[in-house]
């Protein structure tokens, strides 16, 4: 999903060329297929071994390999050196805890970044951890995060009836995303909490990976809870207590239902996920204490006043309740998110220069075409 700007902009500037998506997992092959089409390839990335990447790289045979965040291999890099292919990690964050696990590779870390010709760090934190891990300076620059250049889509009419449905309901809603496992539990014993107080109150509960979906929702319904499944295309009326999110491609119209967004692995040590997306829509945004994938986004809003950070679920049920009786502090909350995410664009316009530059270093040597991984 990060990656979205990058790839239209790609498609866009440079029809002639073939640009080669990789995944590692099911559920990223499915999003590539449902958000482009047959407008790149797909394939999966075979496991970093010397043979198999080497195979890879000489069948593709690309021109610019495109790394998002922190996804470093060493084969892949080497093979692709080796081949004259220019190689950039873009959108690239390294929090503290992956540096340390970095310095232990030691050399070969330094190996990796050494067949890197550009980093692209999301924030001047993550240029300097790679600047520590002894990337070179004239390799590293900082153009910012592309998870702020992302367009806020509008519901229309394609939309599900479902959830126009809910959202007639004129109920308050708590929309938990991309919960992980263990975390469910949590999200659910605040909730109980708030229903309490505010009986009427909504859980829109999307967890991470598709998988889980069915026990999610026999957790649900264990504890007492009436659940109403998106994938029933049935409409939620005031017993419904809890609409889980078992669809996939679906978290903008999740977000568009709620009153507060909690997002996930954060109340579990998973590192947090995608703030940015109820904030640009206006959400106060709460997270717990695991945040170290989004730690200089999180503080950046936190600063603006657009998020909270909850120490566990004691915590994140008394927020709840503070920021469900006070709907001029919910909008303050969710203006000073969307001002956030406005003054942060521009990566993609940053890294389309940086681009540019390297593949006219590779077609002055060779003609071939565009990759991105």
């Amino acid at each position: 999903m990060a990656s979205m700007p990058l790839i239209k902009f790609l498609l866009e500037r440079y029809p002639e060329r073939q640009i080669v998506v990789t995944t590692m997992t099911p559920t990223g092959s499915e999003r590539v297929k449902s958000l482009f089409g047959d407008s790149v390839f797909h394939v999966y990335l075979p496991y970093d071994l010397p043979g198999a990447m080497a195979r890879f790289i000489k069948r593709i045979d690309p021109a610019l390999l495109l790394i998002m965040e922190t996804e470093l291999w060493p084969n892949l890099l080497h093979k692709c050196r080796k081949a004259g292919c220019r190689t950039m990690l873009v959108n690239a964050r390294l929090s503290e805890k992956s540096a340390r696990g970095y310095r232990r590779l030691g050399p070969l870390t330094r190996t990796m970044l050494g067949d890197l010709d550009i980093i692209a760090a999301q924030a001047a934190p993550d240029a300097e951890r790679f600047l520590a891990l002894r990337a070179r300076p004239a390799q590293v620059e900082v153009t910012g995060s592309l998870k702020f250049d992302m367009k806020t889509p509008e519901l229309s009419g394609r939309v599900s009836p479902v959830f126009y449905q809910v959202a007639q309901l004129g109920r308050p809603v708590l929309v938990a995303a991309s919960t992980r496992e263990g975390e469910e539990e949590k999200v659910l014993a605040a909730f109980r909490v708030c229903l309490a107080r505010v009986p009427d109150l909504l859980l829109v509960l999307v967890p991470r990976h598709p998988e889980r979906f069915n026990s999610v929702a026999r957790l649900c319904e264990d504890q007492g809870f009436t659940v109403l499944r998106r994938s029933s295309d049935s409409g939620a009326d005031t017993d419904t207590q809890v609409f889980l999110g078992d669809s996939m491609g679906e978290m903008w119209n999740y977000y568009f239902l709620g009153s507060v967004a909690f997002v996930g692995g954060s109340l579990v040590d998973m590192g947090c996920h995608n703030v940015l997306e109820p904030a640009a829509l206006g959400l106060p945004v709460l997270v717990g204490p695991s945040r170290f994938n989004f730690e200089t986004i999180c503080n950046l809003l936190q600063e603006a006043g657009a998020l909270i950070t909850v120490a566990d679920e004691q915590d994140l049920a008394q927020q709840l309740l503070q920021l469900l009786g006070n709907d001029s502090w919910r909008k303050a909350m969710g203006k000073a998110g969307k001002q956030v995410v406005a003054s942060n664009r521009g990566c993609l316009q940053r890294l389309s220069a940086l681009i540019e530059a390297r593949l006219a270093e590779a077609d002055s040597a060779v003609g071939k075409s565009v990759t991105d991984v």
